[in-house]
């Protein structure tokens, strides 16, 4: 069951997604970490300013959802985007903290889980990510497994990615998706990608081919009273690409230098990606780049054919 937000939050809607909810037009939620926690400044700006852009081009309004000073934004003017992209000690908020952001007054970031749950009670139907979290390598030891699955499976919300970040147990984070009962359907390809190459080696659980074909699946689960989110898996670009070989020899690198330094818990993920972003000479974050941007054009297309 979605809940609406109650008036009693300290909530702000942008000025173009509050039209854009009067007038039911499309929009496309998207998550603060990947500002905060993905990239150096300027370049988180410039790319989270090309996703909006990309999203409006499409014909849908963007929702980037964050806290800020303990307020629920969804949607930012570009004066508040330009000072998230600067702030720092921002909190990583996920379902465990959100609320804690919200009532200790804090900044927070939120990732897949926090943002799905503010776009679902904001009514947004599509949300446009990078990669997911998932089930982490060597979880039979540490049961290491994101929120964000479990979220998934909870709440209403279109998530579209490039597939479960590779740094993951990816055969782990499929089976865990199928046991909660979450639609996974990857774009255009018989192949389950893996975020950074366009094929994890697995096969997709299910294939769509359109944005027209994802919205009217989603329509049917709704009219059955199937609760729970669906994971869209878009493959990055063929051209914006590295390979799934080479790009397992960084991954495996990364996660020895992981385990030397003691790495736990949320420091996790950012320390392995900033480790594959010199293992590669930048180029990890040039397809990370092109791989949101990719998402976002997929999820505007789904969200305009939902209305």
């Amino acid at each position: 069951m979605t809940h609406s937000l109650s008036p009693l939050l300290p909530i702000v809607y942008s000025g173009e997604v509050s039209a854009a909810k009067a007038r039911g037009a499309a929009i496309v939620a998207l998550e603060s970490t990947i500002i905060t926690h993905g990239m150096p400044y300027p370049g988180n700006i410039e790319m989270a300013r090309s996703v909006e852009a990309i999203i409006r081009e499409e014909g849908a309004v963007p929702a980037t959802i964050a806290v800020i000073n303990g307020t629920l934004h969804i949607g930012l003017e570009d004066k508040e985007l330009e000072a998230l992209a600067q702030a720092k000690d921002v909190l990583k908020v996920s379902r465990a903290d959100l609320a804690f952001a919200i009532a200790e007054r804090r900044t927070g970031a939120t990732t897949v889980a926090a943002t799905m749950i503010a776009a679902a009670a904001a009514g947004i139907r599509v949300f446009a990510t990078g990669g997911i979290g998932g089930v982490h390598r060597g979880a039979e030891e540490s049961f290491d497994i994101s929120a964000d699955l479990e979220e998934l499976a909870r709440t209403p919300v279109i998530v579209v990615c490039a597939g479960a970040k590779a740094i993951l147990d990816v055969p782990k984070t499929l089976e865990v998706l199928e046991t909660r009962g979450v639609p996974v359907v990857t774009f255009d390809s018989a192949e389950f990608p893996a975020f950074w190459s366009r094929s994890s080696g697995l096969p997709s659980p299910l294939t769509l081919n359109s944005p027209a074909a994802i919205a009217n699946f989603q329509s049917v689960r709704e009219q059955l009273g199937i609760d729970g989110g669906m994971l869209i898996a878009n493959p990055v670009p063929e051209a914006a690409e590295i390979p799934r070989g080479e790009m397992e020899i960084y991954i495996t690198r990364a996660l020895a230098n992981a385990e030397r330094d003691d790495i736990q818990g949320k420091a996790v993920t950012p320390y392995l990606l900033d480790t594959i972003f010199h293992l590669t000479d930048g180029r990890s974050l040039k397809t990370n780049i092109a791989l949101v941007e990719n998402n976002a054009h997929l999820a505007a297309e789904i969200a305009v054919a939902l209305c």
